[in-house]
Order: C-alpha cells, then structure tokens, then sequence
C-alpha cells in the first residue's frame, strides 16, 4: 500500500513512524514533511492547502491512501477533491471539518445531537461579549469562533483580559467555565461506524503547575489511571456516536478522525470541544500504545467499511511525551538555532523517540528550529513513572539554545498511580 501523509508536525511525524512499521506499507510519503519525517517517508514540497496540488500529487504517486493531517487544509477542503478523483482519503470534506473551524457550527451540532456541553453564547460585538461574560461571571472562557491553532482560547479571571481576546476576534463563543479534569478521546469513523481510541491528558498551559498562557500542547500521557471505569463507552454513546449521526442526518457525514476534548465536571462529563483531526500531543502517546497496524484502520474508514475490523489492540504499558519548544514560544518563538543531541535522546532498545515538529535541514544536513514546538521526545515504560523518567532523560540530552519545556508532565498521575 503506497501512502501519503500531508502535513509537516509532531503529529504527522508520529503518524508516519505508525506507517512505517506497518509491514502492509509498501512506500510512504509525506508532503511538506520536516527534518524528522525524511527520516522515515520520502517527502515532497507542496502547498499543503492547496487541493489541486496535493491531488496531484497523490496522482503522481498513485496513492492508495491520503492522511490529511493538521485542520488547516481540512478546513479549506483539501480531501474534498481527493474524494472527487477516486483516492481514498482519511479526513473529513469541508463542511464536516467546520466542526473544528467554527465553534458556533459545533455548538449547533451538539445542540442537534443532544451531547452534553456547556452552555455558551455566540458574540460579534463588544457589548455582546461584555454581556455574556457577566452572565456567566469568573473565571470567563472565551474562544475564537475559527481556526488559532491551538491557542484561541483564554481562560481568565480577569474582565478586562476577557474582553480584550474578545474584541481581538471576529466572532467568539463565550461560555461557562467547566470544573474538573480534562481528557482527550479519539475516535477513527466512517461516518457511520464510530471506534474510539484510549484516552490522553495533554497539557496547554506553557508553565509548570499549569502556569502560563495557553499553547498547542506541552506534554501528553496516556493511559490515564484516575479515569472512570466506563468512560470511553460512556462518551462513545453520549458524545461520539450522536455526533456522527447528527452530521450524516444534516447531509455532511464525518469521515476521518473525530477528537472530543471532554471535562469530567461535577455534573458529569461535558464536551468542551471537537477538533477534526488528530490532536498533538496527545497523537504521540496514543499511537504509542497501539498494536493494530495503523494502514488498515485508516483505510478502512475510507472506504466506509470500519464495521468489518476486529477490535483494536492496545499495549498495556504507559506513554509519556514532553514537548521541547523554542525560546520564547508561545508568543514570539526564535528560530533558526541548530539542535543537538538528537541521536543520544534515542533509546537503541526503541522506548524513547523524537519526533520533529518545527524543524528544517539547511544546505549542510545540520537540523534547525522552525516553529514554537520544535520536538515531541516520547517514552513508553511498564508504567507511568517510568514512561516520564525515560523520555525527561531523552530531552535532557537535546541541545536547542534558549528552549523550554514543562518539567510536571503526568508527574501528579503517576504518583497517585503509586
């Protein structure tokens, strides 16, 4: 099976180290891809929101699957074309990936499908906002109604910083802050059959303690020790499965990769967002743990026939990511410095990894940062405690002049796990 992987990141890199090992693979490409990626997948320069190019590329290569990575080029409809010319493509069309590129659409769809979510209103003016957020009182949420990569959304107790991220939008959803724990669950479908995934944590804030600004991710675990007993199918048959139905019912069906970001609240469990793509970090530490080879599963949801898999296979050993990101990153990340010590992260034994997220190759072979999240060090282990030990003991050998990283990475639940 010749495969090709659009997209340049962590995710994507965790995706093509999946395909790789997968022996039913027989080429694997990637495009644009980074430093990292060339590793595994030969890549391709390509505009990678730009559909005709990338089916033209598929073409070129004869591609049996297309992955369709980051939200960017979902939301501006890279698979539809794809769709059109006969290639299957594992991501949803345009209109079904507006669930990640409107908050407002979701909202409606969850509305439709009766998912449990918090209550919200949508503002397009500085008094609407103004009204909501004294509607709802602190701490405020307020989130971009688009696409921000991550960071759209801030979480305050301060009006003044909840209005100015308002006033900075276009249209926001302001919403009431939801208590408890947060969990992330994917779920691979067809449109129709919906299989989950195990569940992750992942970590926004840039600081330890959850300290700092919000970012893409700093860190991720799975499996997650403190998690209700029943939660997947719980979600599964509240969250995910009405969500699916409710778009094939509007004539928009959802095929690809549906993330739920769940609040396990006092009141029960809440959605407190969709993406329509895998999620990075939490892509790496899931895609660790899996034994099923990866091809089939996607493919398979392709071509709408998801129902016919046998169960999934999971490893019973933990994972843990840390990302390594660059000076001054979220806000104004440096790039260009050269990275050492790539090799010694590695563990010859395959527990601890390095998968490139904002990385390039100069003209020398060197590897250089080239965005905020430069790398995703990832660690599996007999449990969490020693998944975190090995992949800390990987970052601790990288070099990146001025980088950051968290230090508590699924520090609390692999004490309380004991």
């Amino acid at each position: 099976m010749k495969v090709l992987v659009i997209g340049g990141g962590a995710r994507e890199h965790a995706l093509c180290r999946s395909l790789s090992q997968d022996p039913a693979v027989s080429e694997l490409h990637c495009a644009p891809g980074n430093a990292g990626i060339a590793r595994v997948a030969t890549v391709h320069p390509v505009d990678q929101l730009d559909g005709a190019q990338v089916t033209a590329l598929a073409q070129r290569l004869a591609a049996d699957l297309v992955v369709v990575g980051p939200e960017a080029p979902l939301v501006a409809g890279v698979a539809d074309p794809l769709r059109a010319a006969g290639i299957p493509v594992f991501g949803p069309s345009a209109e079904a990936a507006q669930l990640e590129g409107s908050k407002a659409f979701a909202k409606d769809v969850m509305a439709g499908a009766a998912v449990p979510t918090a209550r919200s209103y949508l503002c397009t003016t500085p008094e609407e906002a103004a009204e909501a957020l004294d509607a709802f009182g602190p701490p405020y949420v307020v989130k971009d109604d688009g696409l921000a990569a991550g960071k759209g959304v801030v979480v305050t107790a301060d009006r003044t910083a909840a209005l100015a991220h308002a006033a900075a939008c276009d249209r926001v959803v302001i919403e009431e802050y939801l208590d408890g724990p947060e969990v992330s669950l994917f779920a691979i479908t067809d449109g129709t059959t919906v299989l989950p995934l195990q569940p992750a944590q992942d970590f926004k804030r840039a600081l330890d303690g959850d300290a700092g600004p919000n970012t893409g991710g700093m860190g991720a675990y799975s499996p997650l020790p403190w998690a209700p007993e029943g939660l997947v199918a719980e979600v599964l048959e509240t969250v995910l499965q009405p969500t699916v139905d409710e778009l094939r019912r509007r004539g928009t069906p959802f095929s690809g990769l549906l993330y739920a970001g769940l609040a396990l609240t006092s009141r029960g469990t809440r959605v407190i967002e969709f993406n329509a793509r895998f999620g990075d970090p939490e892509t790496q530490v899931v895609l660790a743990r899996l034994r099923t080879p990866l091809a089939g599963v996607l493919l398979a949801a392709a071509k709408g026939t998801l129902a016919d898999l046998e169960p999934l296979r999971w490893s019973e050993q933990a994972a843990v990511t840390v990302v390594v990101a660059a000076e001054g990153y979220p806000a104004a990340p440096r790039s260009g410095d050269p990275i050492e010590g790539l090799e010694k992260a590695e563990a010859a034994d395959g527990t601890v990894w390095v998968l490139h997220a904002g990385t390039r190759a100069d003209a020398e072979g060197r590897v250089l940062s080239a965005g905020g999240r430069v790398l995703s060090v990832t660690a599996t282990g007999a449990d969490l405690t020693q998944a975190r030990e090995r992949a800390y003991q990987g970052v601790a050998e990288i070099r990146l002049d001025g980088s950051q990283h968290r230090t508590d990475i699924a520090l609390q639940a692999a004490r309380d796990a004991g």
